[in-house]
């Protein structure tokens, strides 16, 4: 079996954590969740945590690696990280004992798949997005950007071709303003290394969309600043403005996992 599946297993500011499935073994990208709290999303979805043969971590922040030591030493799993994120970890006890350093930009393996990282704008030690495909086919192309406050060159040129792309849809620009945080934070998550807003983030998606995209899986919601009523009506508008009706919308839950969505190879 060629297809990749994709389970989001919750996505917002209180946790992140998503699984990619192949017959010969699945990876986890960040764990932001208690060890406790995973296995539960993972049972309530029939997925086996035996499967997982690795931990990629995108960036240092708690959201991204709450249960990340935890998991990865109950699991006996292999942790893949930057340098400077596992210093950071490594310094506050919070990182499995088996670690593989990467270097955003090299391509390596993790499990069944080929992993291609790449850095992202955001406010974090060494902060990376991730496009994974199986070793043996490359195909599909599952690309990951979660926590970024701009699109860049980089990032559009890194994600194209992906079959499927999952991609951060943070806040409502009028209801970051009105909410009761901080000037400080709210300027934090507008800038530039934040996160991206629902109209920038819908907007990028003319430039990321490929030919043979077919799943677009909008995350990082934010629980207070955003509605996902909202981003999927606007995303929605987009798709068929942009003629890709052809692409099936998921807004990820922040409460719940996912089913698994298979995503078939491309010819």
């Amino acid at each position: 079996m060629k297809d990749v599946g994709i389970v989001v297993l919750g996505s917002g500011s209180s946790g992140n954590a998503t699984v990619l499935r192949h017959a010969s073994g699945s990876v986890l990208i960040d764990a932001g969740f208690s060890r406790k709290e995973l296995l539960a999303r993972m049972a309530a979805v029939d997925l086996d945590p035996g499967e997982i043969s690795a931990l990629l971590i995108t960036h240092d922040h708690s959201d991204h690696v709450k249960g990340a030591r935890v998991l990865a030493d109950y699991l006996g799993i292999v942790t893949f990280v930057t340098a400077p994120t596992f210093k950071a970890l490594n310094s506050k006890d919070s990182i499995g004992a088996k670690v593989e350093i990467f270097s955003p930009g090299a391509e390596f393996n993790a499990g069944p798949f080929r992993v291609r990282p790449f850095p992202v704008p955001h406010d974090a030690l060494d902060p990376v997005g991730f496009v994974l495909s199986p070793k043996e086919s490359r195909s599909p192309k599952i690309g990951v950007a979660t926590d970024l406050g701009h699109v860049n060159n980089l990032v559009k040129a890194r994600l194209a071709e992906c079959d499927a792309l999952l991609w951060e849809c943070n806040h409502d620009v009028a209801m970051l303003r009105a909410s009761d945080r901080t000037i400080s934070l709210k300027r934090r998550i507008a800038g530039r290394f934040g996160h991206l807003n629902n109209e920038t983030s819908i907007e990028a998606l003319e430039v990321l969309l490929h030919k043979k995209t077919r799943h677009l899986i909008l995350f990082h919601l934010s629980g207070d600043c955003n509605d996902p009523d909202l981003v999927a009506e606007l995303a929605n508008k987009r798709l068929e403005q942009l003629g890709r009706t052809d692409v099936a919308l998921t807004i990820a839950s922040r409460d719940k996992p996912s089913e698994t969505l298979w995503v078939e190879a491309s010819e």
